[in-house]
């Protein structure tokens, strides 16, 4: 069993449906995106906004930027994991993998503060 404390779930099989999970949603917000712009050829700002300013959209979106971050929390986790392991920095891999982790998260959970910002106007 995984006892990291910067593991998401401290379960490998959950990590993966996790991960499994937000691609879904990551793949059906791009298709979606993707299949609107190609609806609408002559794309003009006026739709843009009006289909951001619908709730479901918002909402869609928001779900998007959360597994945004799910989905690359769990993959920096396992390759800073994997990677960044004792035998390749002689016993001292925390003293790397940790701040590394640390700057991930926050890059993460700044792009998705931001993105609420952009999304909700707040």
């Amino acid at each position: 069993m995984v006892t990291n404390i910067t593991n998401l779930s401290r379960s490998g099989l959950y990590d993966w449906m996790l991960q499994r999970l937000t691609a879904i949603i990551l793949a059906t917000y791009s298709v979606f995106l993707l299949g609107y712009l190609l609806i609408n050829p002559d794309l003009q700002f006026g739709q843009w906004a009006k289909l951001f300013d619908e709730t479901w959209m918002r909402v869609f979106t928001l779900l998007a930027l959360v597994s945004i971050l799910a989905h690359a929390w769990v993959g920096m986790w396992t390759i800073t994991t994997d990677y960044l392991n004792d035998r390749a920095f002689g016993g001292k891999s925390v003293l790397i993998r940790f701040p590394i982790q640390v700057v991930c998260f926050i890059a993460l959970f700044s792009y998705v503060i931001w993105g609420v910002q952009i999304l909700w106007g707040l």
